[in-house]
């Protein structure tokens, strides 16, 4: 029997989705973004639920796309996913609300862009390395652009280094960074306060907020999509690749 990557659990008007591919620290493969967009689905054509909230087990929220996945062909499925995901989010007739207990690398950071509320415990850490490997975070960039100053987008997009929540928080990608021991409780008095949202209200006000973005997901989705798999194939990227696969298994 094959072991579920992502799990959804519905209790009192709140749908939690729990991503849990440890073995590969929940990177996008193809079977994880299916299935979360089967439970995002679910979850937003469900009358009962009013908020979802998106966190992981284990100690990574999620490390990005599958690189040794990719490379073995068909690399142009992975980022489509990736923007099926970021639209389905912004798109979803449900407030999505992500807790962030663990570091966030890469295409990862795709699904917090496209999030409507972000907490993040203070040790977590992001990273945006594609620039490292010969790529470019494309698809994830029609979210990011969205959170991110101009400034703070050049600075790590460019350089592919590790910040931490509280500048995450101050440039925009998370809504609010706290201690540790506290995520659990601001996470739980932000779904207390959405809950006290209608669902007209909270699903008519989430596409005024989010207009632009799920405009730009439409506009620039697939040259976003089509570029990501273009670099993923350049013999520099490969190569890139290659050597880091290597490296994370020695």
């Amino acid at each position: 029997m094959t072991t579920s990557l992502v799990h959804r659990d519905t209790t009192g008007g709140l749908a939690t989705i729990t991503l849990d591919s440890p073995h590969n620290r929940n990177a996008l493969s193809s079977r994880l973004t299916a299935e979360l967009g089967e439970h995002l689905t679910a979850a937003g054509q469900d009358a009962g639920v009013h908020v979802v909230l998106l966190r992981s087990s284990g100690r990574v929220f999620c490390s990005g796309a599958d690189l040794a996945e990719a490379r073995q062909g068909r690399a142009d499925d992975g980022p489509r996913a990736i923007v099926g995901l970021q639209h389905q989010i912004a798109t979803l007739p449900k407030p999505v609300v992500v807790e962030l207990a663990g570091p966030v690398r890469a295409g990862g950071l795709g699904l917090v862009g496209a999030a409507d509320i972000v907490i993040a415990a203070a040790s977590v850490t992001f990273a945006l390395t594609e620039v490292r490997l010969g790529l470019a975070p494309s698809v994830i960039s029609l979210s990011l652009l969205a959170r991110l100053s101009p400034r703070a987008v050049a600075d790590v997009f460019l350089s592919g280094r590790t910040f931490d929540a509280a500048e995450a928080a101050a440039v925009g990608l998370v809504t609010r960074c706290v201690p540790d021991d506290e995520l659990a409780a601001a996470v739980g008095d932000t779904i207390t306060e959405l809950r006290k949202g209608s669902p007209q209200g909270l699903a008519e006000t989430k596409r005024l907020v989010n207009g632009d973005l799920v405009a730009r997901i439409d506009r620039d989705g697939e040259e976003a999509a089509r570029r990501s798999a273009a670099l993923f194939a350049s013999p520099e990227a490969q190569h890139a690749v290659q050597a880091f696969l290597s490296r994370s298994r020695s």
